[in-house]
């Protein structure tokens, strides 16, 4: 067997499977999407039932933006099953979206923490450090995740232009 028809061979049988691990990823994702959902939809109707909306908003909140991150994450994988390249700014933007994520949710940790009136104990005043702390630097993370997404559609080829690396070569 020749060489080229080696390569040839060997390429085809990876596309295959990179298609086919592209295809089970997918599955996994939406199913994972569809159970945190689901599972969004019972805190949600659990706390309206008990009456408890207020303190389970973070929860409720927690398990819809892990969806909003699932899709963003089948997006990318769709992408790069249709463009065979990686494309980087959907994973900027699922950084983006898990660390807005974050801040939201220790946030409103931070404000039942508040409300339990338990600042007396030296526990709840060094969480709550920890949380001014955590959320500065996911500021700074958000910052620059935003900076970046930015400079990525400012500055990206046009989709007919080719990769700056084919650029100065003939054809």
């Amino acid at each position: 067997m020749s060489e080229e028809r080696v390569r040839r061979v060997l390429g085809a049988g990876l596309a295959k499977a990179e298609l086919a691990i592209y295809a089970l990823l997918t599955i996994l994702l939406a199913a994972t999407a569809l159970g945190a959902i689901a599972s969004g939809a019972k805190v949600f109707w659990d706390a309206v039932v008990h009456w408890t909306i207020g303190a389970d908003t973070p929860r409720v909140l927690n398990e819809l933006l892990v969806v909003l991150m699932t899709v963003e994450i089948m997006n990318t994988v769709r992408i790069s099953i249709h463009s065979h390249m990686l494309i980087i700014e959907p994973f900027l933007v699922v950084g983006l979206i898990a660390s807005i994520r974050r801040i939201l949710v220790i946030t409103l940790e931070a404000a039942t923490l508040t409300k339990q009136g338990h600042w007396a104990s030296t526990d709840a005043q060094a969480v709550f450090r920890a949380s001014m702390i955590e959320l500065g630097l996911l500021a700074g993370v958000v910052l620059v995740l935003v900076f970046a997404i930015t400079l990525l559609r400012r500055y990206a080829p046009a989709p007919d232009e080719p990769p700056l690396l084919d650029k100065g070569r003939s054809g």
